[in-house]
Order: C-alpha cells, then sequence, then structure tokens
C-alpha cells in the first residue's frame, strides 16, 4: 500500500506554520509585490435573457436543498490510490499532486512522456464517479508522501542550473533558462493534447513553477531589497511564456494560478483562473486575513487585494476560483458560520467575494454529513441551480415546444458546456425518448454579488443584482412517440458517464429532482387519444432476483412500455401464473427450502393485450437455517455494504474492487467481486465454530481456474484457496458454474474456537470476477 496522505499533510501544515511565522518580515516589502490599486469595479449586468413563450403553459416547480455531491464543486479529498473516495463529507472532486520527473521520466529525452501515474490516477478517481484537479510541480518540501520532493526531470541534469533553497530544503532549477523553458513549454503542449477536454479532470493548477508549484521561491524571490536571499523565480516575461503556453494548449479544462498578479499581470488577460492555497485564514499579530482584502482586515498580499489590485476580481464571470482551506483551520473552518472566529476568517464573506467553486479540504472527511454549516457553505459554492418553472402545452403532438427558467443561488457559474437534454417518461417510470438541447449553463448567473467595499457601493456586506433567471426553449418532435400520458424530464450530462457508470450527477435544486439525474418538469398529454388499443406492451427486461430466503423470492425487472400504458405484469413459475403485479417487483412464499424455481413475467396494457414473457430467471432457494450458520447470502437483508452488517450480525465490507465503487456489486441475490490484481473482501465471524465441520463457500468466476488469484483467511490460517486441502485430498477448483467448495476446518488447522474474520485478499495477479452466492459453515 502507498503511504498515507495524512503524515504528508503534517509535514506541510509544519512548513506553513513556519512560513507563517516568519511572514510578519514580509509585510512592508509585500506591498512591493503589488500594482497600484485599479479594482475591475462593478461588473456590467449580462443581457436580460428572452422571456418565456405566452403560448406554452406555465409549471411552477417547487424548490428544495440541491444535493451536497453536485459535480465540479464543493471540497476535495487528497487522491490515496486504493482507498475508497466517497468516504466522508459527500464530494465529487478528487485531488493529487504529481512529479514533473514521474512524467518526463527519461533521463536523455525531455520530450518523452510517461503518462501511466497520471492516468492510472484519473482512472480511480473516476471509477468512484468523481472527476480530478491536478497539479505538477517540481519542488515539494520534503514531498507528498506518495511523490519524490526534488521531481526536477533528470533530462534537466547538465543543461540546467540548479540552486538549493536552504529555507526549504529544496532544489530550485533555474527557471529562467532557455533549456527548461523549450521544455516545460513542449510539455504543456504535449500535456493539453492529451487532457484538454479529457471528462476525468475537473480543473488544472498551472503549477510547474516554484515551491508546490505554486508560483513562489520565498524566500528567495523577487523581494532582494530587504534580504540577502537572491531571487529564484523566473523573470516576468518567461513567467509570461509559461501562461502563454498553458492558454495556447487547454481551450476546454478549466486552469487555475496561485496569484493574480503573476507574470506583472499578464494572467488577467489569459482564460485562467485562480486558486487561493491558504484560503480564509488568518495569521500574524494582529491577526490580518489571507483572503480577505485590507478593507476587511486582510493583509497587504492577500489574494484578494492582489486580485483588486490587478483589477482582476470579476475573473470569476468566465475562470474557476479553487484552491485549499488552510490546513490549520480545516477542522473547526465552520464552527462559526457564517463568521469566523480566531485564525478563521469571515468563511461567507471569503466564499462570496472570491466566488469560490471548490476547495481542497482533507479535513472534510471528519465533517458530519447534517453539520447545516457546512452545507450552507458547499451549495454557496460554485453553481446552485433551480427550475422555477417549465413551460410546455399540457397536450401536444407533432412539433412542440419546451422550455425552463433557471436560476442560480450560488457565487459563481458553472464553467463546462455540458449538454443539457429533454426527455418523456411514460407512466412505468421509463423515459422512451430524449431530445438534446442548445441549452448552455454557463450563461445562468448567480443571481446576487456582494460587493467589495472597495467599489464604494454601500457599507459590507452590500448585495447587488447581478444574474436573471435563465430562459431556455427549444422545439421538440414528437413524430414516433405513442399517444398516452407522460412527463417531461431534463437532465444534464456528465461526460464522466462515457468513462464510469457511477459519474455524479449534475441534480438541481428542485423537489421533483431524482438521483438519476432526471428532474420531474409536468405532465403532458402526446397526441388526442380514442381509438381501440391492439398494441401490446413490450417484454419485461433484466428479470433477476435480488433476493431470496429458504421459503421465498423476490423478482425485479425493467418496466415495460406500451402506446397508452401498462396496466401491471403477470408473473409465472414456469407456466404457472402465481401472481400480479402493478410494479416492477413481486415476492413469492411458501417455497421449498433448497429447491430451483424459475420464473417469467409478462406485460399486460388495459385493453388486455399481453406482452410476449421475460427471459427465465432460476433461482434456488437457501438452505434450511438448520443445516448450517450462514455468515452472508447476500439477500439484500443486511444491505450490502451499506449496512456494514452480515447475516451474523457483525461488520462485513470490502475495497479496491473495479466494481461496486470499490466493494463489490450484490445483484440478484449473489456478491460480484471485480478484480484487477487488487481487492480485499471481509466478514466477521467471531463466534465460535465448535458445532461445524465445514467452510462453504457457494461461488462461481468468470473464466474458471480463480482459486489462484486469492487467498482466504480464517481462524488463523491463510492460503491460497487452491491450497486448502478437500475431503479426500484434494483441492478447491473455481468453475464458471455455481457449486459448493466445502473446506474442512479441523483437517486445515482453522482455529474453530476463535475464528476471527473471514476475509479474502485478491493481490496474486489475476484479473478476473469471482461471484459468491452464500458463505456459511456446516
Amino acid at each position: 500500500m502507498p503511504a498515507p496522505v495524512l503524515p504528508s499533510r503534517r509535514r506541510r501544515q509544519a512548513v506553513l506554520a513556519a512560513f507563517a511565522a516568519v511572514a510578519l518580515a514580509l509585510f512592508p516589502a509585500a506591498q512591493a509585490w503589488a500594482f497600484a490599486p485599479v479594482p475591475g469595479g462593478v461588473p456590467s449586468r449580462p443581457a436580460v435573457p428572452a422571456s418565456p413563450d405566452p403560448s406554452l403553459q406555465a409549471h411552477p416547480l417547487a424548490s428544495a436543498p440541491s444535493p451536497l455531491d453536485n459535480p465540479l464543486k464543493g471540497f476535495a479529498r487528497f487522491y490515496s490510490p486504493g482507498s475508497d473516495q466517497n468516504t466522508g463529507y459527500p464530494r465529487s472532486l478528487a485531488w493529487s499532486y504529481f512529479g514533473l520527473s514521474e512524467v518526463m521520466t527519461d533521463a536523455a529525452d525531455c520530450s518523452k512522456y510517461n503518462w501511466a501515474i497520471v492516468d492510472s490516477a484519473l482512472n480511480e478517481i473516476a471509477s468512484y464517479g468523481n472527476q480530478a484537479a491536478v497539479r505538477l510541480y517540481m519542488e515539494y518540501p520534503g514531498g507528498t508522501g506518495s511523490h519524490p520532493g526534488n521531481a526536477i526531470p533528470h533530462c534537466f541534469d547538465g543543461h540546467v542550473t540548479y540552486r538549493t533553497n536552504t529555507t526549504w530544503g529544496t532544489t530550485s532549477p533555474d527557471y529562467d533558462s532557455p533549456y527548461l523553458l523549450s521544455a516545460l513549454n513542449n510539455f504543456i503542449a504535449a500535456f493539453g493534447a492529451r487532457y484538454d477536454g479529457d471528462p476525468r479532470i475537473g480543473f488544472i493548477h498551472l503549477g510547474l513553477i516554484g515551491l508546490w508549484g505554486e508560483w513562489h521561491t520565498w524566500p528567495y524571490d523577487t523581494d532582494t531589497s530587504g534580504d540577502t536571499f537572491p531571487n529564484f523565480m523566473p523573470t516576468d516575461a518567461h513567467a509570461a511564456q509559461i501562461l502563454q503556453a498553458y492558454d495556447n494548449a487547454f481551450g476546454t479544462t478549466k486552469l487555475e494560478l496561485r496569484y493574480p498578479d503573476s507574470a506583472a499581470g499578464a494572467a488577467t488577460n489569459r482564460d485562467i483562473g485562480y486558486h487561493d492555497d491558504s484560503f480564509c485564514y488568518r495569521e500574524g499579530s494582529p491577526l490580518a486575513g489571507v483572503t480577505l482584502p485590507q478593507s476587511l482586515g486582510g493583509a497587504g498580499w492577500a489574494q484578494l487585494q492582489r486580485a483588486l489590485n490587478a483589477g482582476a476580481e470579476n475573473k470569476w464571470i468566465t475562470n474557476s476560483m479553487g484552491g485549499e482551506v488552510r490546513p490549520e483551520i480545516q477542522p473547526s473552518a465552520f464552527a462559526s458560520w457564517p463568521g469566523g472566529s480566531g485564525q478563521v476568517d469571515n468563511m461567507k464573506a471569503c466564499i462570496e467575494l472570491e466566488h469560490t467553486t471548490w476547495k481542497i479540504n482533507e479535513g472534510s472527511q471528519s465533517y458530519a454529513p447534517g453539520d447545516p454549516n457546512v452545507a450552507a457553505a458547499v451549495r454557496l459554492m460554485g453553481y446552485d441551480l433551480t427550475v422555477d418553472n417549465a413551460y410546455f402545452k399540457n397536450t401536444a403532438s407533432g412539433t412542440t415546444n419546451v422550455g425552463v427558467r433557471v436560476s442560480n443561488k450560488g457565487v459563481a457559474p458553472f464553467y463546462y458546456p455540458w449538454t443539457v437534454t429533454l426527455g418523456l417518461k411514460n407512466s412505468a417510470g421509463t423515459v422512451v425518448k430524449t431530445f438534446d438541447t442548445p441549452w448552455d449553463l454557463r450563461t445562468v448567473m448567480p443571481l446576487k454579488i456582494r460587493a467589495f467595499p472597495d467599489w464604494g457601493v454601500g457599507s459590507d456586506p452590500t448585495y447587488l443584482d447581478y444574474g436573471y433567471p435563465q430562459y431556455f426553449q427549444t422545439g421538440v418532435s414528437l413524430t414516433g412517440v405513442p399517444n398516452g400520458s407522460y412527463q417531461w424530464v431534463l437532465r444534464v450530462k456528465n461526460p464522466l458517464e462515457a468513462v464510469s457508470a457511477n459519474a455524479k450527477k449534475l441534480r438541481f435544486g428542485n423537489a421533483t429532482q431524482g438521483g438519476d439525474g432526471w428532474l420531474g418538469l409536468g405532465s403532458v398529454t402526446v397526441g388526442t387519444g380514442g381509438g381501440t388499443d391492439t398494441t401490446a406492451p413490450t417484454a419485461p427486461a433484466s428479470l433477476t432476483s435480488p433476493s431470496r430466503t429458504t421459503n421465498s423470492v423476490t423478482l425485479s425487472w425493467t418496466a415495460s412500455t406500451d402506446d397508452v400504458g401498462v396496466a401491471g405484469y403477470r408473473i409465472y413459475r414456469g407456466a404457472t401464473q402465481v401472481g400480479t403485479s402493478a410494479t416492477t417487483s413481486f415476492t413469492e412464499t411458501g417455497l421449498t427450502p433448497a429447491t430451483s424455481y424459475t420464473y417469467t413475467v409478462k406485460a399486460y396494457d388495459a385493453a388486455g393485450n399481453a406482452s410476449a414473457a421475460s427471459s427465465a430467471v432460476t433461482v434456488v432457494t437457501l438452505p434450511s437455517t438448520a443445516a448450517g450458520l450462514v455468515v452472508d447470502d447476500f439477500d439484500g437483508n443486511p444491505a450490502y455494504p451499506s449496512a456494514a452488517r452480515n447475516d451474523l450480525g457483525k461488520w462485513t465490507g470490502g475495497n479496491g474492487f473495479v466494481n461496486g465503487g470499490g466493494s463489490g456489486a450484490v445483484s440478484g441475490g449473489a456478491l460480484s467481486l471485480r478484480y484487477a490484481n487488487g481487492g480485499w473482501f471481509g466478514s466477521d465471524v467471531n463466534t465460535g465454530l465448535s458445532a461445524h465441520t465445514y467452510l462453504v463457500l457457494r461461488i462461481k468466476g468468470a473464466a474458471g481456474g480463480e482459486q489462484s488469484h486469492f487467498h482466504v483467511s480464517l481462524g488463523g490460517v491463510t492460503k491460497l484457496l487452491g491450497d486448502y486441502t478437500l475431503d479426500g485430498g484434494g483441492h478447491p477448483a473455481v468453475t464458471t458454474a455455481y457449486q459448493d467448495i466445502k473446506i474442512p476446518l479441523s483437517a486445515n488447522g482453522i482455529n474453530r474456537a476463535s475464528p476471527g474474520q473471514l476475509s479474502m485478499g485478491f493481490w496474486y495477479g489475476g484479473n478476473s470476477t469471482v461471484t459468491i452466492d452464500s458463505l456459511s459453515f456446516q
């Protein structure tokens, strides 16, 4: 396992504390970093949007709190390979550094790049449904714990002069070296060619220059008049070259730079946002903010003061604002919301004036999901979209118009041109037709913005009207849609869906917002009805059995569709109808233990038309509980992994698998574990087994032969599954069909008095899937 993130964060907190202790010496010099104050001032309001079509009926939508893990906003945790990236406070972002030397790995050729470490991280982050925010660096005091402290590519050796920053113990390359500048320009071009528009990436920090890639080399910086340290930073002209290279290479993925006034303000004219890596912190004596401007108690070098001095405080309108909640205050950052206390500055003001979209916040893993202060902050960050009205005709046919009016209660727009799709859901809840629209959510600006005191438009806080409820309308063709009752629905496509089935959905702050991404807009009748219904529904699909017991079987299936509407479903065991259901599930009881049953389902409509039968599913009821001790039969009770309990009422869970967000996935009453050279599953037993002779694994494999891919641990014994000894001297062999592998406990040295935990580790070079129907002792 890689080194955990937490120790590296502690190291960084220590060096940040040291930085804070000596930063007071920079107060006078800090003023030299800034330009003469020239705030951008109150921004012009966007154009007034079109009005709704008066021929369409208005359908008001009730508002509701928006989800806390909406994509591309909120808090980001540090990426840690192999760990569950969705634990702790809800999130949709993961943050990762990479050393430049980990990509430019050829010591003899700076034009060769090995992207494996980046792609590996992006793929794992995407598997959890999240997007990544990344930065490459060459100097990182102490390293990250997983990446090197000195990440200068060896292809620079002998070509670029190296200097030592004795304060931090880092090596600084000559950032003005023509060789280095040429190599960096070529790297950035290749970086953009490979990753611009990659749906796995949400934000990229420019990095590369200075400590942590934060574009400073303090105390070896441009302030040479008040100290004896030489300047290790590049000239403004050379820094501007790097900015231009990034601007040229990335036209889609959002870029962020540490300081608004970098390269003599060259960043203000580039398609580049900013990241404040000491967000909302107060330091010094007396305490001064390092985010808020001087007009609100900030220091002369505070992030927003530098933005004001560069006339860049409104850059958020087109570019994202990211960064990191200062590590020292992460545990207490929202305890005094909306104001602040001690070293925590006025957090609400920081978010509103910076127009913060996202922040690294490793400490967020300890926040309670129900904390109202944190929830208020997360919803305020970035976009917070609500559809207040939908507009369409209650009865429609042929070509018709559909419109929505969207408001933004957040502090920033949504920055990506994700596709907005309309759909029609039938009475069974199935989306039967979709229509992509040209609607651009980037135009939905915040309704209100907070004025800087420096603008002179009122005492703080003063809120100004800015954006409008944005109206969108498009025409759609209903040709081919059967007459009947439907509901208009709307969703936003996350491009990550093309990479990961777990991609987080952008959802609206509405009561009719579904977890599947579809927002209900209201009911519509297609056509005028009438006539004789002679069309049968489609056959139910995907018939499965999500749970079973010793004497019952539960079935579920995908809804059928019908030109008028599905009235219900008939359930058959063999050729015998055993019941009906108005929904897409059914449970039959009174069955015999350990017996095989085969089911099909047919849909019918109000006119009596019946569909063809679904595909059949065969289910075997569980054996009588008297036959053994069931550890887990994965029948959904308790639910795996959300309940974290097995059938013994003890802990169970998994991590590192390719499916199920890392935990594996339960389907049809069995646990599927898909692995690629990694994965771990555990289920506590912790009860005496003196009355039992065998551990019984009812298991099958996708290819067969998986017994050599994983070990099984129980009662002090750990072996590859294939190395356990069976009755008669043979050894287990996994096949593509279910079988009961019965492992004798005593014969294999397993401690029956203290069995502990039953676990399985998949670190033996295999790539496959095993499906476990049940774990028991007999």
